[in-house]
C-alpha cells in the first residue's frame, strides 16, 4: 500500500546522518509519516501560547487516506496553509503534532518505532493508531465557535 510519499531508494536512516537543513527535498518529504494531524485545525491560547489540536480537519484533508486532496496547489484553496521547510521549522514546530517527525527531529528526539521510515510500511502510522483516519469532522460542518468541543489530547 502506498501513501503517496516516495521513500524508495533513500539512504538508510538518513535523518540520523544529516542535519535537517541538508536534506534533499525528497528526504524532507519522506519524513512525513502521513498521519494527517498537521491538517487539523488548532486553537492557540492567546495568553499561554498553548496549542490544542482539534478533530476539525482542513477542507482539503481526505480523512480516509490522511492526505491533502490538492497538496501541490493547496495554496489556491487554503492560502494560509504553511509550507514547512527546514528554514521555518523553528517558528512552526511548536504547533506541529507531538508525534510529527519534523518536530521530533528538530527537538533532537528519535523517530517513533511505528514511523514508515522505520517499519518500511506506509500503513504503520494507521496500524499504530496515530493517524486521523476516519475520525475527523469537517470545518465546513463545524462552526468555529464549536471547535473547543472537538479538542483532542496529544499524543495519540
Amino acid at each position: 500500500m502506498s501513501d503517496g510519499i516516495n521513500r524508495n531508494g533513500l539512504a538508510n536512516r538518513f535523518w540520523d546522518k544529516k542535519p535537517l537543513t541538508k536534506l534533499s527535498n525528497r528526504e524532507w518529504e519522506a519524513l512525513c509519516d502521513g498521519c494527517g494531524k498537521c491538517c487539523l485545525n488548532k486553537l492557540e491560547d492567546e495568553d499561554s501560547g498553548e496549542v490544542a489540536l482539534t478533530r476539525v480537519a482542513c477542507r482539503l484533508l481526505d480523512d480516509a487516506t490522511c492526505r491533502c486532496a490538492h497538496y501541490e496547489n493547496r495554496h489556491q484553496f487554503v492560502p494560509e496553509c504553511i509550507v514547512l521547510k527546514p528554514d521555518n521549522l523553528d517558528t512552526h514546530a511548536y504547533w506541529m503534532p507531538q508525534t510529527c517527525a519534523y518536530r521530533l527531529l528538530w527537538e533532537g528526539k528519535p523517530l517513533p518505532d511505528w514511523h514508515p521510515l522505520i517499519t518500511g510500511d506506509p500503513a504503520s502510522v494507521h496500524t499504530a493508531g496515530v493517524s486521523v483516519r476516519g475520525w475527523t469532522v469537517s470545518e465546513f460542518d463545524t462552526p468555529e465557535e464549536e471547535w473547543e468541543e472537538h479538542i483532542i489530547e496529544e499524543p495519540l
